[in-house]
C-alpha cells in the first residue's frame, strides 16, 4: 500500500473542550465520502446527543460498552468495562470491516489505569495499514503521541463551568 493510502493514527488530547466533537466530526465526514465507521466509547455510559443522533439517523456505529454514571461506580468496575471495551474494539479493528475506528475517551481510561499504554501500543500494531484510527481523551501518553501520524490538542482558555455553569444537554452531552 502506498503511503498516499495508508490509515493514520489521529489524536485529539488537552484540557479543553471539542476532542469527542472533533472525532463525531471526522467520523461523519467519512460516512459521507461513505465509509464505514465504528465509533467505540470508553467510559462514558451516559445517553448523550451523539447517542440519540445516532440511535435516529444510523449514519455510523457506535458502541457503548459501559453503561450508567462512571462516577458511580468502582475502579474495578470501570477497569472490567474498559477491559471489555478495549477486546471488543481489537475485535473490530482486526476484523477490518471498518475504514475508521474511533476510540474515544480510551486516553482518559489509560490515565486512570483502566487499560494499560502497552495494550493500546499492541492494538496500534495490529491496525490494518488501510484503517484510520482516531484516539481521543484527556493526558495523551507520550508513548502514543510518539506513535501517531497527527496529533491535536485542545487548550482551554476559558470555560462556563468556571463561572458555575453546568454541562448542558445538546451542548456538552
Amino acid at each position: 500500500m502506498n503511503k498516499k493510502n495508508r490509515g493514520l493514527v489521529h489524536i485529539y488530547t488537552g484540557n479543553g473542550k471539542g476532542k469527542t466533537t472533533a472525532a463525531i466530526g471526522l467520523a461523519v465526514r467519512a460516512t459521507g465520502r461513505n465509509l464505514k465507521v465504528a465509533f467505540i466509547q470508553f467510559i462514558k455510559g451516559v445517553q448523550s446527543g451523539e447517542l440519540i443522533f445516532m440511535d435516529k439517523y444510523k449514519a455510523f456505529d457506535i458502541v457503548q460498552i459501559s453503561v450508567g454514571d462512571y462516577r458511580s461506580k468502582s475502579h474495578d468496575q470501570l477497569r472490567s468495562e474498559a477491559q471489555d471495551t478495549l477486546s471488543y474494539a481489537e475485535n473490530v479493528i482486526t476484523g477490518d470491516e471498518y475504514d475508521m475506528v474511533v476510540l474515544d475517551e480510551i486516553c482518559v481510561a489509560l490515565h486512570e489505569n483502566l487499560i494499560s499504554v502497552q495494550q493500546v501500543l499492541d492494538l496500534l500494531d495490529k491496525k490494518p495499514q488501510r484503517l484510520e484510527l482516531v484516539l481521543t481523551g484527556r493526558n495523551a501518553p507520550q508513548e502514543l503521541i510518539e506513535q501517531a501520524d497527527l496529533v491535536t490538542e485542545m487548550r482551554m482558555i476559558k470555560h462556563p463551568y468556571d463561572e458555575g455553569i453546568v454541562a448542558r444537554p445538546g451542548i456538552e452531552f
